[in-house]
């Protein structure tokens, strides 16, 4: 039996499309999350504010969600490969615009402020809005159904090892080779990305209705996750969740004034949740959560809260850092939950629009996050703020507990 488990475990791996589809989402998200921590020292050590590391997310967040409903409608009538290319290029070109202005950023800072790091942030949140659904519907095409549990549980894996690895990378290199070429690191990993998208097949978009008008098909993405009581909780409990219990915007804070590492110590910082999450990834490729489901994501998210907190009054590095790989292990339990419930419950012609609503509800917990982390941190102090977070994290499970009977009870086994 554990032989047989074994070898299902790396079955989507023999299925070409899928390995370069992740070798590109690898290398993007590597350049991503390089680039998320040097733009956050670097708005942090021009501004010593909080409140500039949380308008990050909000610059973001704002382009993201605005421009959501429309990709989702776009990724389900336009070739999601295609997407997927354009929107890696539009990044490639924000991450050589930062550097571009890396060089001078003391001069523009003078009349501008950091203003434009920000707008460069805004195009990318456009490009991440385009790139999510359309790359969520493509996944799910170039993957049988019987196969949704495991190529979920190694999408997460993989995205998870990128996590871990692009933090790191970016703040050892800024700390020893300093912010210029941190960029250039980051853009070159990127158009390998590009490469790797680029050598996956295109796969035909599946039919839909032809009555359906522009409005409708805009609206169809909410409409069907509104009406699936299960899908729609498990987002919801995990935006709440997420949105009150981050604190990754508020690392520079805590490496520079808590914890007293530097940029090499939030390059760690920010990779322990995602090396905590390849760990739980690893474990449910072989033991997918196909049993008691709804019971194992309310345990993850209860998880996720109590590390929160004790992150937030703990003063030792290591401490720290293991509370956080504790909160990244506990959160990927409801990533991939998630995950495969949106690839099983979703028909193939609405994959990109119910993908947007999903992402919405990503962006929300995640950039919106970030903004709430840095008013709250202005309002009433770092610790308390990230100590409340983790606390409505916990209220939240709660009350998800108590009147969403279905999710609680929801097993996977039973909709596959």
């Amino acid at each position: 039996m554990k032989r047989s488990r074994g070898k299902d475990a790396y079955a989507v791996w023999r299925i070409a499309n899928f390995k370069w589809f992740i070798l590109g989402r690898f290398f993007l998200t590597i350049a991503v999350q390089m680039q998320s921590v040097i733009i956050g020292w670097q708005v942090y050590e021009l501004t010593k504010d909080p409140l500039s590391l949380g308008l990050i997310g909000l610059a973001e967040a704002v382009p993201f969600i605005s421009m959501a409903l429309f990709a989702g409608h776009v990724a389900d009538i336009v070739s999601r490969r295609k997407i997927i290319l354009m929107t890696t290029g539009i990044y490639i070109m924000c991450a050589m615009l930062l550097l571009a202005l890396s060089f001078n950023i003391e001069s523009i800072r003078s009349f501008a402020g950091v203003v434009p790091l920000y707008l460069i942030i805004a195009v990318s949140g456009v490009a991440r809005a385009f790139f999510y659904p359309a790359q969520a519907a493509y996944m799910a095409q170039i993957v049988p159904r019987e196969l949704y549990p495991n190529s979920s549980t190694w999408n997460s894996t993989v995205w998870h090892i990128a996590a871990v690895t692009g933090p790191a990378v970016g703040g050892l290199v800024y700390g020893f080779a300093g912010v210029h070429t941190a960029y250039v690191t980051a853009v070159s990993l990127a158009a390998l990305s590009l490469f790797f998208f680029g050598s996956a097949k295109p796969v035909p978009l599946p039919a839909r209705e032809k009555n359906e008008s522009f409005l409708q098909s805009l609206s169809g993405g909410i409409r069907f996750v509104f009406g699936h009581q299960v899908l729609l909780g498990a987002m919801a409990l995990d935006m709440f969740g997420v949105l009150f219990g981050g604190a990754v915007a508020l690392l520079p804070v805590f490496a520079a004034e808590v914890l007293f590492v530097g940029p090499k110590g939030l390059g760690l910082l920010r990779a322990a949740p995602a090396f905590g999450a390849v760990i739980m990834s690893m474990f449910l490729a072989y033991f997918p959560p196909l049993k008691k489901t709804g019971y194992k994501l309310l345990i993850g998210i209860t998880g996720f809260g109590i590390c929160i907190i004790i992150f937030a009054i703990s003063r030792n590095f290591w401490l720290s850092l293991f509370m956080l790989a504790m909160s990244g292990m506990f959160d990927n339990i409801s990533v991939i939950i998630r995950g495969t419930i949106l690839q099983l419950c979703t028909p193939d012609a609405m994959r990109g629009r119910v993908a947007s609503v999903n992402s919405i509800f990503i962006g929300s917990s995640n950039e919106l996050g970030s903004f709430e982390s840095g008013l709250a941190a202005k309002l009433i102090g770092l610790v308390p703020s990230v100590i409340f977070g983790g606390g409505m994290t916990l209220l939240v499970v709660m009350i998800t507990s108590r009147f969403a009977p279905k999710l609680r009870k929801m097993e996977l086994r039973k909709i596959r």
